[in-house]
This record gives C-alpha cells, structure tokens and sequence, in this order.
C-alpha cells in the first residue's frame, strides 16, 4: 500500500460522507485504494523453464492511481508520437485570467469551451497565411486542470505543427506564430463562448476582462525539434500521470492528520514545502478528476482524419517501433547476452516470440514504477 492509499483509506468515511464527491471521484478513489489488492483477483504466471510460480494482482487501470496512472502515460505517449508528422512543432500554452477559473470548476461542461476557443483560433491563423489554397496543420491538445501547487487552473496546452499539408498533396511550412494575435483572439473566442453559454449574468464579468484583466490571458510558444527521442520525452512530461506524484509526498501525520508535500515555484523553481489539513490535501487532489467519459486530449487537424493522401507523410516515429516481432527480436538479443538464472543462450534461441514476451513480462510486470521516472508535475486524463 502506498502512502496515497493509506491516506484515502484512513479517511474513506470523511471522504464519502463530509466532502460529498462527485460519482466520478468516488469511483477512481474506490478503484485506486483496491489497486493491486490479492482479494481482488489477480494472474498466476508459471515459467515452463524454472518451474516458478509468481501470482500478480490485477491493477486498477485508474489514472487516478500513481501506478496505473504512469502505465497510461507511458502506452499514450507511444501511441500518440506515432501520429506525428516529422517536422518542427510549436508547443503552445493557453492560460486563462484568474477570475474565470471558479467558472470552469462549478460547471465542468464550460472546460468544452477551451478546446473550441484554441480550435478557432488556430486553424483561423493558418486560414489567414494560406487564403489561397487550404493549409491543414496537424495540432494536438492536452487540458491540465492545476498548476505545481495543486490548485484550480485549468489550461490548454497545444502542440502544432509547424505548417499545413494543402488537398493536392504539398507541404507548406510555417515558422512565424503571431502570438499577439493567439492571445488577443483567444481571449475574445473565449469570452464570447462563455458569454452565449452564461447569458446576461456573465456580462460584467466579460467587461472587466477587456478592461482590467488584460494580462490575465496569456500564450506561452516555443520550437521544439520533433526526433523520436525528444518527441516521447517532450510529450510524455503533459501526458496523463497522476497529480501528483508520491515521491512529492514527504509525509502523513495521522495524530495532526495533516499532509506535508513540496514542490518547485513555477516563478523562479525555488523549492516550496506546505503542509495542509488532510481532508484539504484529498480535496485538491480529486477536484481534478474529470467527469466519466470527458476527453482531456483531443487531435485537430492532420490528427484528427484519416486519409490515403495523408499516408504520403513522413511520420515522427514509425509504429513498425512496436510491433511484437520487433520487440521479440529485441528480447531475444538481450536474454542470449545475459540469460535469466537456470537458462542457457541456446534455449532463449529456440524459445517463441509469445514465450520470450510472456517471460519479459513475468519479469517486469509493472508493480514497480518508479514515480521520480516521471517527473513531479502531472494532470488526469480520463
């Protein structure tokens, strides 16, 4: 049991009966505290060469859960480099001014409106530098809900790329973002979505965002190479891993039920430590589980269809990468170099690619994760 487990655990009742959470918290808080519990079932694995029995819990496949959470962060970000086009992406941020947050968290439906404004406003810029032919650029977004201090701020960001593939089959690059232009018709997409969704009673608001809150929106854009290296790396750091990691966990106190954890300031990455009452530490954790079936990551674009002529693009990273055959090969290298304990070189070389698979993962099942290998950052995706 980890020490988030141990926590929720602790304090199942205060959380059901005094915090009152949505059906979507209450069913990845049931899921995450029984992650890996025996009672609950799990997977006897039998290796035919030393005759070992080894039994594994099944996991919770929640991403709420520190270990089923980095599992789906690793398998996503995999997927996701497959779809991108070998060329330069521009990762993008999308911030919103402070007093609209409270917004977005008493009526999740409104995080909708996000997506559409960055939408809008993107494929509009690329539609103004190709009037005459149509350029579609490829962009993929990611919705974070907190910042390093766990607190409501729901963002975009965006990774686009860097030109746009025209119907008949010609590449055009593009290597000027006008982020004026991205900031102040973000803020207009935005305020004008809203303003239809809440009527009347968000016209004030909406002024005093033109007038007083002018810095309060903001588009953060710096060129990143796309090779696979970095693309998986890169991608990985926004992807969906837990909210917080438990190495940031630095201690639970059940007699002062407080929780102390850290983390690096945004600002100037000095190193805050905080220490708050543990019904206040589980509620700025579950207030980012998204509701059931809301989509986090969204593809736009070239990586949103699905058509021959786009078969003609270069992609980032080949998916032949992770084809079982290859990763066999691979295994089958690495266990004739070094051979488990009771094997011979020669027996890995007559075993079959689904014995040198099932065997890979018999020894590595995925009980293990290391937190750190993820970073301290992270959001839901659900």
């Amino acid at each position: 049991m980890n020490i988030l487990q141990e926590i929720f655990t602790d304090h199942y009742e205060e959380i059901k009966y005094t915090l009152h959470p949505r059906p979507a918290e209450m069913e990845n808080i049931d899921k995450m505290i029984n992650c890996g519990d025996p009672s609950y079932g799990g997977a006897m694995y039998f290796c035919p060469h030393c005759e070992h029995l080894k039994f594994v819990p099944f996991r919770c496949h929640s991403r709420f859960c520190p270990t089923c959470g980095n599992k789906y962060s690793m398998e996503r970000t995999t997927s996701m480099s497959f779809k991108l086009v070998n060329v330069q992406h521009r990762h993008c941020v999308f911030t919103i001014d402070e007093n609209l947050r409270d917004f977005f968290l008493e009526d999740r439906t409104l995080l909708d409106c996000l997506f559409h404004s960055v939408t809008s406003v993107v494929s509009r810029m690329f539609f103004k530098m190709n009037k005459s032919k149509n350029y579609t650029p490829g962009f993929i977004m990611v919705l974070h809900t907190f910042g390093r201090d766990l607190k409501w701020n729901p963002h975009i960001h965006c990774l686009i790329s860097e030109g746009g593939y025209s119907d008949d089959g010609f590449w055009r690059p593009v290597h000027h973002f006008n982020y004026t232009y991205l900031r102040n018709a973000f803020r207009t997409a935005l305020l004008d979505e809203m303003g239809r969704r809440l009527g009347s009673s968000f016209k004030k608001i909406k002024s005093q965002c033109y007038t007083n809150h002018k810095e309060g929106f903001y588009v953060y854009a710096k060129p990143n190479k796309c090779d696979p290296e970095t693309v998986i790396k890169y991608i990985g750091r926004y992807l969906g891993r837990p909210v917080i990691a438990t190495s940031r966990i630095d201690s639970y106190d059940e007699d002062s039920e407080t929780v102390t954890f850290h983390y690096n300031r945004h600002e100037d990455e000095k190193l805050i430590t905080e220490t708050v009452p543990v019904l206040d530490f589980i509620s700025m954790l579950t207030q980012h589980i998204p509701e059931k079936h809301f989509k986090m990551i969204r593809y736009y674009g070239l990586y949103a269809r699905h058509r021959k002529s786009d078969l003609k693009l270069h992609r980032a990273i080949s998916n032949e990468y992770i084809t079982e055959a290859q990763l066999a090969k691979e295994l089958r290298e690495k266990y004739m170099k070094n051979p488990p304990e009771g094997m011979t070189s020669a027996e890995v070389r007559s075993m079959s690619d689904d014995e040198l698979l099932d065997m890979d993962y018999f020894f590595h099942e995925f009980d293990d994760i290391n937190d750190d290998d993820f970073g301290e950052e992270g959001f839901y995706i659900f």
